[in-house]
């Protein structure tokens, strides 16, 4: 293999990233906590775009509470939104399991 063609194939498969990256942004996934009281909701890349409260959660003497449900609700839409990414990483490397490569979450 010549060094052009390797640059040909580096060039296509940045190409590639900068569309699944592109798509991703556009893709939500939603996590929830407290039985769906709290859901969370963040794009492919991992940005929270909303935060949807019910308002029996929502008691300032249970704060604390509430609080711990955010976070839950926010990491369960994390990870999704990590294997989301993962998942169309993989379509690009064929499976394989690049370092670095299969973690668009900033």
């Amino acid at each position: 293999m010549d060094i052009s063609s390797m640059m040909e194939q580096a060039k296509s498969m940045q190409q590639k990233m900068a569309r699944i990256q592109e798509e991703l942004s556009k893709k939500t996934i939603t996590g929830n906590a407290g039985g769906g009281m709290v859901e969370v909701t963040v794009n492919g890349q991992g940005d929270v775009l909303r935060v949807k409260l019910e308002p029996m959660v929502i008691n300032v003497e249970e704060a604390e509470m509430l609080q711990d449900l955010i976070t839950a609700a926010t990491n369960d839409a994390l990870r999704r939104a990590k294997e989301l990414s993962k998942q169309e990483l993989a379509q690009l490397t064929g499976g394989l399991n690049i370092p670095g490569l299969t973690n668009f979450l900033r």
